[in-house]
């Protein structure tokens, strides 16, 4: 696989992680919990496999196999930290409402 395919890997899985992420705070929103402990799920999911792309880039740089740092390579770190940041996000926001659901009912 060349360097490109490596990077739009981390680039689709954190797109993915962060489409779940929204889905999941749409979710909570509309009072399906579980559902949307699911979707948060997969955004983990998605999240660690851009993550461990990443590691191996990183693992070949230490070893003194460093690409060239590009325009698509930073993008896709941009797309990188945004996911983690919704995804971190999603989990405050399914909170909050779970409590919200509960304090309107009791």
């Amino acid at each position: 696989m060349d360097y490109e395919e490596i990077i739009m890997q981390i680039i689709v899985n954190s797109g993915n992680a962060r489409s779940h992420a929204m889905n999941a705070i749409g979710l909570a929103k509309s009072k399906n919990m579980q559902e949307a402990e699911n979707e948060l799920a997969k955004a983990v999911d998605d999240l660690n496999l851009a993550h461990e792309t990443q590691t191996r880039l990183i693992q070949d740089e230490a070893a003194g196999r460093s690409k060239q740092v590009t325009l698509l390579m930073v993008h896709a770190q941009d797309h990188l930290m945004n996911a983690i940041t919704v995804k971190d996000l999603a989990q405050e926001f399914i909170d909050l409402y779970e409590k919200l659901f509960t304090m309107k009912m009791g």
